[in-house]
């Protein structure tokens, strides 16, 4: 079958007109990867400890005599003056006992008196022979008993209304309360406490130490940070480490007070971060889900970048672990500034091409550059 010329003129353009509105062959589909920068730093181990938020001084304060909780003046949270009354116990069976006191020493004075006269007249009689040596001497033990007699009789007393005055729990300080462990008309003992109050002007950390971490924890750096505001840290410093670990939990009690004075909430709980130099020998912290092998040996995927270009493609590269830190790994054996991929190591291929964080909006604006 023969083509006329005509009919091949036409067609050319008609073919160039198809090929011209056909669409882009589309892009090379790239694998977004996460990655941490490489950098080096003095070796440090670093411990986390949770713990709480306590006053240095926080004093139990307990009545001094027993008796029924009449009056309770105070509730958790109440600021409270030195002096200011806590709570009051049934004083009646006191009032009885220092009212019997008062009268036992009445008596007693008044025999001391009637014994020291008896003594002066025997004195004055005995000179005259009117009173043997003897009587005068019986005299003068029965004066000395009953003076001894009434002055046993006056600390009777006093200490009678001492146990009266012990019937109103006042603040030895002043603070605010942290605890109240009784109530109106319950009956307590002698010392038994009642209310907890606290000086918020000294808080500190406090946190348990592991046995094992005790001799590096003495070493250490101190920052800490509240769960409220974990995003604000501050320096504390070591003030008391218990001498002797706890019993039930082999801990020992460490609280540390703030560098630089500051309101810190009672009761708060607190993250302790203890830093310590390992050595001279400089290492990078990268997040653990990095660490792949090779051939047996721990290994990373390095990302070699393409120019400016948000993209690259990635090489396996061995390297030397120094340890763990919480999520972290120490490493070394690669040059500082490399990008190391954090997360998807499984897929990740020899030569593979990723895109870096922003390569979607690199590739959006030179799309809208066309």
């Amino acid at each position: 079958m023969k083509t006329s010329y005509p009919t091949v003129l036409l067609a050319a353009p008609v073919a160039l007109l198809v090929a011209a509105c056909a669409p882009d062959k589309p892009p090379e589909a790239l694998r977004s990867v996460r990655t941490a920068e490489v950098r080096y730093d003095k070796a440090q181990e670093t411990n986390r400890y949770t713990g709480t938020v306590q006053a240095r001084h926080e004093v139990d304060h307990a009545f001094r005599v027993g008796g029924k909780i009449m009056v309770r003046k105070t509730d958790v949270g109440q600021t409270v003056r030195e002096g200011d009354v806590l709570a009051v116990l049934d004083e009646t069976d006191y009032r009885l006992a220092e009212e019997a006191a008062r009268q036992q020493l009445v008596a007693a004075q008044t025999q001391a008196r009637q014994a020291e006269s008896d003594r002066r007249r025997n004195q004055e009689l005995i000179g005259d022979g009117a009173v043997s040596t003897a009587e005068d001497e019986h005299t003068r033990s029965g004066a000395d008993k009953a003076k001894a007699a009434a002055e046993a009789a006056a600390r009777q007393f006093e200490l009678a209304r001492n146990r009266l005055a012990y019937t109103v729990l006042r603040a030895s300080r002043s603070g605010v309360v942290t605890a109240v462990r009784a109530e109106a008309g319950q009956v307590v003992a002698e010392g038994q406490p009642v209310v907890s109050i606290a000086n918020p002007g000294e808080p500190e950390v406090v946190v348990d130490v592991p046995e094992d971490q005790v001799a590096t924890f003495k070493a250490a750096r101190y920052q800490a940070s509240l769960s409220a505001m974990p995003d604000q840290t501050f320096d504390v410093a070591l003030r008391e480490l218990a001498p002797q670990a706890a019993s039930t939990t082999r801990t020992y009690r460490a609280r540390l007070k703030p560098v630089t004075p500051r309101p810190l909430p009672l009761g708060a709980t607190a993250t302790l971060v203890a830093k310590r130099d390992a050595g001279d020998e400089r290492v990078a912290a990268i997040p653990a889900g990095a660490i792949t092998q090779s051939k047996g040996h721990p290994a990373v995927w390095v990302v070699r970048r393409a120019a400016a270009e948000p993209v690259g493609t990635v090489e396996l590269a061995e390297v030397a672990l120094h340890g763990y830190r919480n999520d972290e790994v120490l490493l070394s054996g690669l040059p500082a500034g490399e990008l190391v991929v954090t997360a998807g190591v499984q897929k990740m291929a020899p030569g593979l091409r990723v895109a870096l964080p922003g390569a979607a909006a690199s590739v959006a604006s030179k799309q809208a550059a066309r």
